[in-house]
């Protein structure tokens, strides 16, 4: 780092933080959902534009900012290929029914007398398969809310077991955008960052489950949880067996044997790919746009679900909208996001203001403990003020890697600090676009299903304790 950059003030450091935070607050306010489509993007590069000129007055010069962005952007190239894969994989687990599979059995698990911790399981098993806690609350999410109303289950109730599911599933699931980001913006691996994540999730996750489980014996139930309809539209629409578990399970083999993560994804979706063949020929021929499959048709319909946008229509609307995917097109807008976020933190990383911010915070972060607590209180601060769950984990991810590296701590954990405090809060929050959408999507106000949705409350309260306590905080190189 040059002298120059050592000049910085605090207040010049921190200029366009706060310029950034401004903006992106007013362009989720604007654009609401679709601030990801690429207003905020562009908001990034304000930030950047912003910190450049604070740069050019301290005589940083222009070369070394965009070397310093190069270098940042060469950081993220595993994660966005991963990013890529991701998408190809989601097409396919799609087409070959693998995704529907997993829905269809996590639904037969629903019972009355089980129904609250039912519901936790069903949506989580449905975010792990799809990556996506938005598009498990609006499809199986109604569905269940609906059945909770025919059992006479309080919606603020059957909200939080949903919603607490739902986010279970997409902090775990490779196919996350946001499981994706988080180790993208500490610089840890994909899979590495998983595993450690479990750590404090599965604790979380057990502790709603027996909470949910005590309320089930309070709760009066009358009906039935008549889910038969769903079942018989996957059925109707998809070959269902248990063969088609051979693919995850393959995928989940090898990641515990440590495969590299792009040779892991790219064997899922091509076996995806060679199921689809094998167990639905049909659905193939329809993404294809034929009626009956040849070598080339067979060939055009695998590669629409990895490249782009496919949906499978079936005589159900709810599932609809579940039985879709974005293939690698899909995955665009958060690669977008991410090269953004590099260009922001790579000009702040050549001015000094990285530096600057990281030291003033390690000054009053005197132990490990106080840096995870002001990495979770930061991500709920973005939460609340630029009101977007992707920027709650791209801000203090890039202000607190650094302090990270000084105190000697491995980046998964601050990537698991993100998502334990980032990810999950964002939907307790009624004005952020998560929190807005759950409840516009479920028909329950975020203030009745807040004290319910006990996951993602309980989350960063469990990852402080880890910190408090020194469990499992991995350092560098042990």
């Amino acid at each position: 780092m040059s002298q120059k950059t050592e000049s910085l003030s605090i207040l010049q450091a921190l200029l366009p933080v706060v310029i950034l935070v401004f903006l992106l607050s007013f362009n989720v306010t604007v654009y609401g959902d679709d601030a990801l489509g690429g207003s905020n993007q562009f908001i990034l590069l304000i930030g950047a534009a912003v910190a450049a000129l604070v740069g050019f007055r301290n005589k940083i010069p222009y070369s070394q900012m965009i070397e310093t962005v190069g270098s940042n952007l060469k950081s993220t190239t595993g994660a966005l290929l991963i990013l890529l894969f991701v998408g190809a994989l989601a097409g396919t687990w799609l087409l070959s029914g693998i995704i529907p599979a997993m829905i269809y059995y996590g639904l037969k698990v629903l019972h009355p007398s089980i129904f609250l911790p039912a519901c936790i399981i069903i949506c989580a098993i449905i975010s792990i398969a799809t990556g996506s806690s938005w598009t498990t609350s609006a499809t199986v999410g109604i569905a269940l809310i609906g059945i909770g109303r025919v059992l006479d289950i309080p919606a603020g109730m059957v909200a939080g077991a949903v919603i607490s599911g739902a986010y279970f599933g997409d902090k775990l699931s490779p196919l996350s955008d946001t499981t994706n980001l988080a180790p993208a913006m500490a610089g840890a691996d994909l899979f590495t960052h998983i595993r450690y994540m479990t750590l404090t999730t599965i604790p979380s996750i057990s502790i709603t489950l027996v909470v949910f489980l005590i309320l089930s014996f309070f709760q009066n139930t009358s009906g039935t949880a008549d889910t038969d309809v769903l079942l018989n539209s996957i059925k109707d629409s998809f070959t269902i067996n248990l063969g088609l578990f051979f693919v995850p399970m393959l995928v989940v083999v090898l990641i515990i044997r440590k495969t590299p993560p792009l040779a892991a994804l790219l064997l899922g979706t091509l076996f995806g790919g060679i199921f689809a063949l094998i167990f639905q020929p049909h659905i193939v021929a329809q993404v294809a746009g034929v009626t009956s499959l040849t070598s080339i048709s067979a060939y055009k319909g695998v590669m629409n679900a990895i490249v782009s946008d496919i949906s499978v229509t079936t005589s159900n609307d709810l599932l609809n909208n579940l039985f879709s995917s974005g293939g690698m097109k899909g995955m665009l807008g958060t690669i977008w996001l991410i090269i953004c976020a590099m260009v922001f933190g790579g000009i702040m990383d050549a001015i000094g203001a990285l530096k600057k911010i990281s030291n003033a915070l390690l000054s009053m972060a005197k132990s490990t403990f106080q840096l995870f607590a002001g990495t979770a209180a930061s991500c709920v601060v973005v939460n609340l003020t630029a009101s977007d769950q992707y920027l709650s984990i791209v801000l203090p991810g890039k202000m607190f890697d650094k302090a990270f590296e000084e105190k000697n701590l491995a980046p998964e954990n601050l990537s698991r600090t993100l998502e334990d405090s980032g990810t999950v809060t964002s939907v307790l929050i009624p004005w952020n676009t998560c929190g807005a959408y759950q409840s516009g999507v479920l028909g329950v106000g975020v203030g009745e299903y807040f004290i319910y949705a006990i996951f993602n409350w309980i989350s960063p309260f469990m990852t402080l304790i880890y910190a408090y306590f020194g469990i499992k905080i991995r350092k560098v190189n042990t």
